[in-house]
């Protein structure tokens, strides 16, 4: 009986990922409900569009960066390839550029980002070319294809808690 609450635990988790990707395009449209105007009031917050004076193009911009950082946050959670860590650049992208638009600067939104990813570069750069290169060495030492070998290097997370603790 554990076998099957298992996998139906994984099929349920399995679903809320599938529906949240299926869902995007709605997603992104939800900015179309903001008003054209510089303040946006609601009965949980205040907006102030700043700089970019029209608080319903702040949140067009909110959202074409924020479905995409989702999107790649669900890629990097369940890709189980030994090449995921890179996704981590695309990742620290987005949030950067959220942040800028979040801080109200629109003179400044997508520059200077790849000065800010270069921590993670330096990272994610190194980290997988010595994975590539451990791939190599057996390809050169063992006789495995290549797809055994990705197979070994593969991450098997149990669920998505360990997945996040490995990485905190």
């Amino acid at each position: 009986m554990h076998k099957y609450k298992k996998h139906s635990k994984g099929i349920f988790l399995g679903s809320i990922v599938a529906t949240f990707i299926a869902t995007t395009p709605y997603l992104f449209s939800l900015h179309e409900s903001v008003p054209k105007q510089k303040i946006w009031n609601t009965f949980l917050f205040t907006y102030d569009s700043a700089s970019w004076e029209d608080a319903n193009y702040a949140m067009w911009v909110i959202t074409g960066k924020l479905i995409p950082l989702l999107l790649l946050l669900v890629w990097f959670f369940t890709c189980r390839h030994w090449w995921h860590h890179t996704i981590m650049v695309p990742i620290a992208m987005y949030i950067y550029q959220i942040y800028i638009v979040l801080d109200g600067d629109s003179a400044h939104t997508d520059e200077f980002q790849l000065m800010y990813l270069i921590p993670i570069m330096a990272f994610a750069i190194p980290a997988i070319y010595l994975i590539r290169a451990r791939i190599f060495n057996k390809i050169n030492n063992v006789d495995k294809s290549i797809q055994d070998l990705e197979d070994e290097f593969k991450v098997s997370p149990k669920n998505i808690l360990d997945q996040l603790k490995k990485y905190f």
